[in-house]
């Protein structure tokens, strides 16, 4: 099993996805990780013929970053999942939960950022 890392840039990264998909490698899954005080990594996790690739962005956690939704429609329950767990906005995101899709109405409290608050939900 090999694994490579590339990083990509908000600029790059869904063409890099879309490369990936051409490639034919299945979407594995995210990972999101803290990188400081306010910034905010993401591994995208692909997979083809037991070969690894990680594309690696980091964003400053008031930036939105392009959805890849759009390349990989099941990728909007992490994006989705990231919104709820992370307080980051996703553009483009085929179908947006908005904050409801993991966390419930009564949460007003972003889990994993301190000190941010949401507005409860109706």
């Amino acid at each position: 099993m090999k694994d490579k890392v590339i990083n990509v840039t908000r600029d790059t990264v869904v063409g890099e996805v879309m490369k990936m998909k051409n490639d034919g490698y299945r979407l594995v899954t995210f990972s999101t990780y803290q990188v400081d005080e306010d910034g905010l990594g993401i591994l995208y996790h692909f997979d083809k013929n037991l070969e690894t690739i990680h594309l690696r962005l980091t964003v400053k956690r008031k930036d939105s970053i392009p959805s890849v939704s759009g390349v990989y429609f099941a990728a909007l329950l992490v994006e989705n999942e990231i919104r709820d767990q992370w307080d980051v906005k996703f553009d483009g995101l085929v179908l947006d939960f908005n904050r409801t899709l993991y966390l419930d109405p009564e949460v007003t409290q972003v889990p994993l950022v301190s000190n941010v608050k949401i507005a409860p939900k109706q």
